[in-house]
């Protein structure tokens, strides 16, 4: 969600992430995704989470095909780009400065005839949701953007506002922080979550969550 410029990082790990692009192939399709660390920061390359995504996406543990979908500070689009790929309409947001960038990357890498099942679409968590349907998605997928505090509050106030209670949330994230555990105390608080998935090499949680449903006893 951040558009953080960062200043060149000499650790090798993390010299990948001041390439021009990156390239993958999931879905049986090779797909080239262009970053710009220097201009939009952490909005423009593709992290360990999204990757992470994708490859737990393509295990089939989820069904996608003709699902209405929505991918929250989409970045690069890697994880709308491959839930589209795998059959599923999806509306991929981020931050209006980065929306040029994440239009690009779409029009890039889905093939012509699965371009209409994509909307890129600008969403800044906690405002103008009245913009998208309330409980209007089958799925909502974030891939590391569980890292600021002072978007915890927003994301929940979003992620309720998109989430009805048949709605899967997945969430792909790197847990390097107390404030990262404290984001998922406020979301057990809210919603059912339980972890589904761990990259071992990558450090790569993926949480899964439902809305918290009323029981009356009868």
């Amino acid at each position: 969600m951040a558009l953080v410029p960062y200043t060149e990082n000499s650790i090798p790990v993390l010299s990948k992430l001041h390439n021009s692009s990156a390239q993958f192939r999931f879905a049986n399709h090779d797909l080239h995704l262009a970053q710009d660390w220097n201009k939009l920061g952490v909005a423009a390359v593709v992290w360990d989470a999204a990757v992470v995504m994708c490859m737990y996406l393509e295990l089939g543990k989820v069904e996608l095909k003709g699902k209405v979908a929505i991918e929250l500070g989409a970045g690069t689009g890697l994880v709308g780009i491959v839930a589209a790929l795998l059959g599923a309409n999806v509306t991929i947001t981020d931050r209006e400065p980065a929306l040029d960038f994440l239009s690009a990357n779409v029009k890039t890498n889905l093939p012509p005839d699965l371009q209409g099942s994509v909307v890129v679409s600008e969403l800044t968590w906690g405002e103008s949701l009245e913009r998208y349907p309330a409980d209007g998605f089958d799925l909502v997928l974030g891939a590391d953007i569980v890292y600021l505090k002072d978007t915890f509050v927003p994301l929940l106030q979003t992620l309720e506002h998109l989430c009805s209670d048949t709605t899967v949330v997945l969430l792909a994230c790197k847990i390097r922080y107390e404030r990262d555990t404290n984001f998922l105390y406020m979301l057990k608080q809210r919603f059912r979550t339980e972890e589904v998935y761990y990259d071992k090499q990558r450090d790569i949680h993926i949480y899964k969550a439902w809305k918290q449903t009323t029981r009356r006893d009868l």
